[in-house]
């Protein structure tokens, strides 16, 4: 994971280094600037870097610059990042938080300062916020639950869920079961273990991953908190020889998960369209920072006492039939990266 962190650093620290440049530049114009704190070490370089870069190029289309701030040292440092950012006469802060719940404390302070905040793609718990905007998580749970049940309608299954710091792994979960219980009151399908992580963590997942697989190998279908879970648990099947044999989902569309649908050893990826969700998210961020109305799509309770804004996205089962009509139509990877790995590359 340190070595992941340490490129998505790479990648993401010029955008910051440009965005402050351009507010130092421009300090006396009316720019708004929207300050953006981002909590690495909890995400996989190949989708964040997607939401930095697409959000910040359609703030920079409007008008707006975009202060980036990292925070990959846990909660800690992303709060001590967003302090900095709160003295840097922001117009609007957008969050994604490390920890839902430990956060509440600074988002309270810039909600005191009259500094509208957004909680970008997982919900910030117990603190008034703005607004909310992300992908149904719960959908994304039902999507797990179909596309197992139907290639699995009976068997036994592992559940590996992502973060408890994240509610949006509670999200999905509630989503998976709620379409799994019909078939575990039936007796159709019993779950073998329903393992949380503390973080979003390969190493995590592996180690866990692994030690229900040392005590049993009988198992049908695995439902994986994520694509990153999706990979630990791919290494765990291929020590195993089992790769292939498992039914197996996840949450991303990263492009080693898309190649491993196509090649037949992954059964789904849910994809979520990140360009519009984070244009989206910059067209809200703006429009909150300039006190006007954006129509929200539902109110959602965060445990704050204040119903909050909630925009959401719809999220897409990606099987290998609907690959093309999806991930490689809407340009998020390329039809010869996903089929590089296969002898006749599809048209």
């Amino acid at each position: 994971m340190k070595s992941i962190r340490n490129v998505l650093c790479l990648l993401l620290i010029p955008l910051a280094i440009i965005s402050c440049s351009k507010r130092n530049m421009m300090s006396d114009s009316k720019k708004l600037t929207i300050g953006f704190s981002v909590a690495t070490d909890t995400f996989i370089l190949e989708r964040w870097n997607k939401d930095i870069s697409i959000f910040a190029s359609t703030a920079k289309e409007m008008g707006a610059d975009v202060l980036v701030q990292l925070s990959a040292g846990g909660t800690k440092e992303q709060i001590d990042q967003i302090n900095y950012l709160l003295k840097q006469r922001i117009d609007v802060l957008v969050v994604i938080a490390h920890d839902m719940e430990m956060i509440a404390g600074v988002i309270k302070q810039a909600h005191d300062a009259g500094i509208p905040v957004v909680a970008y793609d997982r919900m910030i718990m117990n603190v008034p916020i703005d607004a909310y905007i992300s992908f149904d998580n719960v959908e994304v749970g039902r999507l797990f639950g179909k596309a197992l049940t139907s290639a699995v309608p009976r068997g036994k299954y592992l559940i590996v869920n992502g973060s408890v710091r994240d509610n949006n792994s509670f999200l999905v979960h509630n989503g998976l079961m709620e379409v799994l219980q019909p078939f575990i009151s039936s007796g159709s399908v019993s779950i073998v273990q329903d393992i949380w992580l503390n973080e979003w963590s390969f190493d995590e997942a592996l180690e866990k991953i692994g030690k229900v697989f040392d005590k049993t190998t009988n198992i049908d279908a695995i439902s994986c908190g994520n694509d990153q879970i999706a990979s630990a648990a791919i290494q765990v099947l291929a020590e195993r020889r089992l790769a292939g044999k498992v039914a197996m989902v996840g949450q991303d569309a990263d492009l080693i998960s898309c190649q491993r649908v196509v090649e037949g050893t992954q059964l789904m990826t849910v994809y979520k369209p990140i360009a519009k969700l984070a244009s989206r998210a910059a067209h809200l961020a703006i429009t909150l920072a300039e006190r006007k109305a954006f129509p929200y799509d539902l109110l959602m309770d965060n445990k704050s006492g204040t119903m909050i804004s909630s925009y959401i996205e719809k999220p897409i089962a990606v099987y290998k039939e609907n690959m093309e009509e999806t991930v490689i139509r809407d340009g998020f990877h390329s039809r010869e990266d996903i089929y590089r790995n296969i002898h006749v590359v599809k048209k």
